[in-house]
């Protein structure tokens, strides 16, 4: 069995890109499960699929955190990892569903969780906003925020892999230098420039339309909004990217990993040249460039 990808809200899970891609778990909140079923969940993940790979956004609640915590200490398994995602909501369902991806390929569970810091650093995530009065994300400055208070005016915001922001006419965001498709979810507000002028200028394969994840809003600070993420789509782009990192062995918990910190118990690697050579390895770029 493949190993188990777990996710903290069911509008994190997108459609499958394949029959091979399978769904993820879901690990609710204390307020909709109490800690006996969360454990009993928890070990029924763990018998069948061996390794469970929880990832969840650096947004939730706080209570939501400690209960993952809390299952993980009260099993006292180190088979559970637990990988907080700085992404909007849209970009940690576009990582969720390449990890989804990643988990029935060949490779260990420590390669699968070390990975998601590596494909984090290829997904371009933002939002057009109506208004940035109640950003606090992403960096604004004094002028943006009035005008912000000009009816009429827009804002392409960039939250990751480089936070950035333009007022709608002014200026272009910065697109990936390989080839990607667009995830968009659309919130209060009516426009078409994510599927036209940003698809346009970042050259996307495809664009594909979800729900918008219940905690966009929030994340964003305003309903008026229409998020967006681009990803990398192909699997074997995947394979070929996360392969061509050099694996270590995590000195602490003996788990195969790749990059500079385990992604179960969360300890750095302690050598200087495995951590020069993952951070190479981690350049967005290097190793994903592909043709348009």
């Amino acid at each position: 069995m493949p190993t188990a990808i777990a996710v903290t809200s069911a509008d994190l899970v997108l459609p499958p890109t394949d029959h091979q891609t399978p769904t993820a778990a879901l690990l609710q909140s204390p307020d909709s499960q109490p800690l006996d079923a969360a454990l009993a969940e928890m070990t029924v993940l763990l018998e069948q699929h061996g390794y469970v790979i929880a990832l969840y956004p650096a947004s939730i609640p706080a209570a939501h955190e400690r209960r993952l915590h809390t299952v993980r200490a009260v099993l006292e398994s180190d088979r559970i990892a637990l990988l907080k995602l700085d992404l909007p909501p849209l970009g940690v369902a576009v990582l969720v569903r390449q990890m989804r991806q990643l988990s029935v390929c060949d490779f260990s569970a420590g390669v699968v969780a070390s990975a998601a810091r590596l494909l984090a650093h290829y997904v371009y995530a933002g939002a057009l906003l109506g208004s940035v009065a109640r950003l606090d994300r992403v960096p604004v400055t004094l002028k943006a925020h009035a005008k912000s208070w000009v009816p009429g005016s827009q804002f392409g915001v960039l939250a990751s892999p480089q936070p950035q922001l333009i007022r709608i006419g002014s200026g272009d965001l910065a697109g990936p230098a390989f080839a990607t498709q667009l995830a968009v979810a659309r919130g209060q507000l009516q426009s078409e420039w994510v599927t036209g002028t940003l698809a346009r200028a970042w050259q996307v394969q495809n664009v594909q339309e979800f729900q918008l994840p219940a905690d966009s809003a929030r994340w964003w600070g305003t309903a008026r909004m229409i998020e967006f993420a681009a990803f990398l789509p192909d699997i074997s782009v995947l394979h070929q990217l996360v392969s061509s990192v050099r694996r270590e062995v995590c000195s602490w918990c003996g788990i195969q990993l790749i990059g500079d910190r385990c992604g179960f118990c969360s300890a750095p690697l302690p050598a200087v040249d495995t951590q020069v050579h993952a951070a190479r390895a981690l350049t967005p770029g290097a190793s994903a460039r592909h043709g348009r």
